[in-house]
């Protein structure tokens, strides 16, 4: 009995692939011709393995998450390194990525998220970005709330605007890499939020 034809391609390499697609282009920008050009696949085998356009967006929406952010947040609660000095770790690391020419500069997520107010991204691909557009706030309101250093500096008392700025600051940087602003450039204005809200 046939066991049926195999994938001729990796799917984590073609998944990758698209959201590279996505990062430079955004949703509304990337076309099917776009994204299966750079997947290695024709359309057949994109509907196969990943749905339509919609359901890919969100597969390499959540692998952006996984594989592009999570690294990033681990750094938040490094042991033995201090709230300023863990915060700008993470921020760094964010920037760094903006600014990585080897890939689409700036940031996969904030590039869709400005495509909402098109109404052009499907339902369920909106919902995915903007959950995604709260989960910074969050992690950074709860970090300010409960970490012991904050505590001490008083920073939990404005734990969600202290969390707001920052992460207004990481859109900004994110923007900014991509119209070609250095990492070097960047990392003075990160000093000064950090400073601005009470890290000196």
């Amino acid at each position: 009995m046939s066991s049926g034809r195999k994938k001729s391609f990796d799917e984590d390499t073609a998944l990758n692939a698209a959201m590279d697609v996505f990062w430079q282009k955004g949703y509304v920008g990337a076309s099917l011709t776009d994204l299966t050009k750079r997947m290695g696949i024709n359309k057949p085998s994109m509907y196969s393995a990943f749905g339509n356009k919609e359901s890919l967006f969100i597969k390499a929406t959540q692998c952006y998450i996984e594989t592009k952010m999570k690294p990033h947040v681990e750094l938040l609660f490094e042991e033995d390194v201090s709230l300023k000095q863990r915060l700008k770790n993470h921020m760094m690391s964010i920037v760094t990525m903006q600014c990585d020419s080897e890939q689409a500069q700036g940031c996969y997520l904030v590039l869709c998220q400005s495509e909402l107010v098109s109404g052009d991204i499907p339902e369920q691909a909106e919902s995915i970005l903007k959950e995604a557009d709260v989960m910074p706030i969050q992690l950074y309101t709860e970090l300010f709330t409960s970490d012991i250093e904050s505590i001490e500096l008083g920073l939990n008392k404005n734990a969600q605007a202290n969390g707001l700025a920052l992460y207004t600051m990481l859109k900004g940087t994110a923007s900014m890499a991509r119209s070609g602003i250095d990492k070097s450039t960047l990392e003075y204005s990160i000093d000064r939020i950090l400073a601005g809200i009470g890290l000196h």
